[in-house]
Parts: C-alpha cells; structure tokens; sequence
C-alpha cells in the first residue's frame, strides 16, 4: 500500500545492483511512494547487474559514478540537479566491499592496502558524497541522507572483518556531518543497523548462512528483509522524520538489544547435547 509520503521529492540512490540489494528495493519503494529518482553504481557494477531492468520499473535515470571519486561525484550530483530541475530531497548510500574479506584473510593477517580500499569504498565514499554535495549545495533544506551499517560497528563478529571498521566510521561520519548539516542547512544524516541480509555484497560474507539463523533466533521480530528495510528507509526519506538526525537506527527485529533467547537457548543446548 502507498501513502505518497514521497510525492513531489527527488533523490539519488547509490550502490542498487539486483533484487537481493537493499537498494534495489529502496528505489522500488521510493517510486512507489511519489519520489523521481537517480540511480547509480560503478560501470563494472552497471555491467554484472540489473540496474538498467530496475531503471525501467522506476523510470529513473541511470548515471554511472565511482563513489570513491570526488570527480564522479560531482559529476553525478550536476546531472541529478540538471535532471531534476533543482536540489534533490534524499541521497541513500548503500555501498561496501572489502577486499580482505572476498580474499579471505583475518584480521589479524590484513592486507593493508586492502584495508585502505575496505576504508575507502565502505565509508570514505560517504564523507566523499556529503562533502560534494555540501559544495554544490545539492540537497534542499530539511533532506534527508541514509547510510546502511550493521551492529559489528559496535559488536566483533567472527568473519566480518575490516568491515566493522569500515562501518564504525560510517556511523561517526554520520554524526560529525549530521552535525554540520544540520546546523547549516536543517538536512539530517542517519546509519540504519540492519539485520544480516542476502545481498550480493553480504554473500561474500563467510559463514553468513550460520549467523543469518543465529540472527533470526535471537530476535524476538525475526530477522528485517530487505524490503522491510526498505520500507524504513522511505519513512527516514519522509517530512514524517524532519527531527531525527545524528542517529544509528537498529533496524534488526530487536538483535541488538538481546542477551540470549529461548530459542537461541534450545539450539545451543541441543548442540550441547549432541556432542556429550
């Protein structure tokens, strides 16, 4: 059910690759919620997914950009501006990689130019994004900018590597410059913690099969979809959320606030009991 609480905005999404992607399912939300829109990846991305099928669905352009580069970015935002007629209302930034990860090396055996990279394309591309449109003055007063993190920003989980880095920074972006746009401008900057989600980037994730079930016996909601995520996103894009800035949002079914659950309990002692 729509409830045109995007009418009459314009945004741009970052990092949609395919249906799995949580911003593939953003965009297909924001355009069923009134918003025209701005789709963008890398040209090598472009290439391996679907966003041309999900331009048609949305009737949104399609402008290759490297988030990593200031050039492209600015790029992206003038074209966006040019296209629209005007500053854009939303930006989401749903982009992260890392190297080491899809290598396989620990954390305690990094890669540091790897690392850099993991650095650069997970949370740098972020403060890249702002800064740019901060400069170009792109985004109208009282927009909203989301970036998706995870709880390993606050919690190590085994196998997720220099992305809990990567995503500790991301969210301190957001507060520094929530704080500067905020006070400037009356644009708010938040981070969602969202559940563990099959995405192509989470996939490359090891072991993500085994904490997806740990996830969704611990939450007392379940584990969040990427459509569900979805969903919160355009409320964060909406007037419905003009006094929420500076913010991580646990968008996990109640995970983050969880010690042990029954079920979690059960199959902990059942596998307890398996081994004696």
């Amino acid at each position: 059910m729509a409830y045109n609480l995007l009418k009459g905005k314009k945004g741009i999404i970052f990092g949609a690759l395919n249906e799995q992607s949580i911003a593939w399912q953003t965009a297909l939300k924001a355009h069923e919620e009134g918003a025209q829109l701005v789709l963008t990846n890398t040209a090598v991305a472009m290439r391996l997914g679907t966003i041309a099928e999900l331009g048609k669905i949305c009737n949104a352009e399609i402008i290759p950009a490297d988030a990593t580069s200031s050039e492209d970015i600015e790029n992206l935002l003038k074209k966006s501006m040019e296209i629209f007629g005007g500053k854009v209302d939303f930006v989401l930034h749903s982009i992260g990689m890392s190297p080491n990860v899809r290598k396989g090396l620990p954390y305690d055996a990094l890669n540091y130019d790897y690392f850099h990279k993991t650095l650069d394309i997970s949370a740098l591309s972020f403060h890249k994004i702002l800064l740019s449109a901060r400069k170009l003055d792109a985004i109208k007063e009282w927009g909203s900018v989301v970036a998706l993190s995870y709880v390993a920003a606050q919690r190590t989980l085994d196998k997720y590597n220099d992305m809990g880095d990567a995503k500790a920074l991301l969210e301190s972006i957001a507060r520094s410059f929530g704080y500067i746009y905020g006070k400037d401008k009356k644009i708010r900057v938040n981070t969602i913690s969202q559940s563990p989600t099959m995405t192509t980037a989470g996939a490359g994730v090891k072991g993500i099969d085994s904490l997806i079930d740990f996830t969704e016996r611990m939450s007392p909601l379940g584990n969040a979809s990427a459509e569900d995520c979805a969903n919160y996103i355009v409320t964060l894009f909406s007037d419905l959320t003009k006094k929420v800035t500076m913010q991580n949002l646990y968008h996990d079914g109640g995970f983050s606030s969880m010690g042990m659950s029954e079920r979690a309990m059960r199959q902990y002692d059942k596998s307890f009991n398996d081994c004696d």
